[in-house]
């Protein structure tokens, strides 16, 4: 199925092409000739089938981008930061929502030209040495769904087998002492899928907490999509990382 995709081929596509072509075409018709009196006002341009919407329901509330956006978002409005800096995560999710009540400043290492109120852009690779003008820069920042990809150069940027902790280890340079980092990944047995991410255990994510954060609250999105808010991080739990094969962890830490 993978390799269909690849090639530009969807196989659920064509399944519902076959299946709805008829019924577009009799709609087509129909409404065509309803139209009949009042052509000048609705002239015909280009046909845009679209044969999947009907068979869906009416928009995703579920999956790691929906809940984690919406949550951290929402603990970012009841702190209150002085300064949230976010770094690599979806702009058409999480930092539209924090942009709405306050600014955010977003770090990728892809170029970004668009302007928006209330979002500014740094373009910089957090694989390398930051500058002193970033250390304790801001007492909130945010990660979601990013530092999987660092150094695998799916985006553009270098191969690093050791990307992620490069970022990792800047973000703390970055964050105050006491401050706040919102972060997700993917979680499961831990492994890489070349070059798309890095899914990592609980366990491991555990051990790069050691010694300079606390964690306030931890969530995880399960394989079907599911949010598990204020989980109590157990030892089953991270034996078999929330029996997740490729879930969301989501953690609010404090920098100690």
């Amino acid at each position: 199925m993978r390799l269909f995709h690849l090639l530009g081929f969807s196989p659920r596509n064509f399944f519902y092409f076959i299946k709805s072509f008829p019924g577009y075409l009799s709609d087509y018709r129909a409404y065509k000739k309803q139209l009949s009196t009042n052509k000048n006002l609705w002239p015909f341009g280009k046909t845009y089938p679209i044969f999947h919407d009907k068979y869906e329901e009416s928009g995703i509330l579920s999956g790691a981008y929906f809940h984690q956006d919406l949550l951290v978002a929402k603990k970012i409005y009841q702190k209150k930061p002085t300064k949230h800096v976010d770094v690599g995560s979806r702009t058409d999710g999480f930092v539209a929502h924090v942009s709405v009540f306050m600014p955010i400043e977003i770090i990728d290492i892809r170029p970004q030209n668009s302007k928006v109120e209330n979002i500014s852009f740094l373009q910089a690779d957090l694989m390398n040495p930051i500058g002193d003008t970033l250390f304790n820069y801001c007492d909130s920042i945010s990660s979601l769904h990013a530092i999987e990809h660092f150094g695998l150069g799916r985006y553009g940027d270098p191969i690093d087998a050791n990307g992620y902790i490069k970022a990792l280890n800047n973000i703390y340079l970055m964050l105050k002492p006491g401050g706040a980092f919102y972060f997700s990944v993917p979680l499961g047995p831990q492994r890489i899928e070349f070059n798309a991410q890095r899914i990592f255990s609980l366990a491991y994510l555990l051990s790069l907490f050691q010694n300079k954060y606390e964690i306030v609250d931890f969530s995880f999105v399960d394989d079907k999509g599911d949010l598990h808010q204020n989980v109590l991080i157990s030892d089953n739990l991270i034996q078999d990382n929330c029996n997740c094969s490729y879930g969301c962890a989501i953690f609010e830490l404090q920098k100690l």
